[in-house]
């Protein structure tokens, strides 16, 4: 009999502690309260943004600075051609191959960094010649001479020393992104 009590004891302290258990997870869970309902605010007109028309550059300057692009332009395209000549082999119209039959393995470094040099300047004109591109196509498009920025005009001078230009100077200083002007 004495196993029967135990039995019943273990039984009747399992029932407790569920109970203790049950009786925890049970606790009432605070909701928040709703937002109480806004009034709508009624607007008597919708507001009307007047777009003032922007007085840019005339046609003789936009053709001036077009001209000096086109110029910097064919630069660029000049460049690029004698820098893909250098990087070619004569002979085999390929790209230079390091492993050439009379380098030894210290001209073969100096090669290596010549020809990385190379496409380096490469890239860099490349790169030039996008932003040339896209200034030709603010031309046609209306938006050349405007400061992305603050949206006044770009300096004369400024579009004269950098033609593919796209902010003013004091926007360009307030960024200091590239440190040039």
């Amino acid at each position: 009999m004495a196993k029967k009590s135990t039995t019943k004891r273990s039984s009747s302290s399992t029932k407790k502690v569920a109970a203790k258990k049950s009786s925890t997870l049970r606790r009432p869970v605070a909701r928040p309260k709703p937002a109480p309902a806004r009034a709508a605010v009624k607007t008597s007109e919708p507001a009307v943004v007047k777009s003032v028309p922007r007085k840019g550059y005339g046609k003789r300057e936009l053709d001036y600075f077009r001209a000096i692009i086109t110029d910097k332009r064919k630069e660029i395209l000049e460049e690029l051609e004698s820098l893909k000549a250098s990087m070619m082999d004569v002979q085999t119209g390929e790209y230079a191959n390091e492993s050439s039959t009379y380098s030894l393995h210290m001209e073969q470094g100096t090669d290596a960094m010549e020809r990385e040099k190379v496409f380096l300047f490469a890239s860099r004109e490349g790169k030039f010649l996008n932003y040339l591109d896209d200034a030709l196509k603010r031309i046609e498009n209306g938006s050349y001479g405007f400061c992305t920025d603050c949206g006044k005009l770009i300096e004369k001078e400024r579009l004269e020393a950098v033609p593919h230009a796209q902010q003013c100077v004091q926007c360009k200083l307030k960024k200091g992104s590239s440190g040039r002007v």
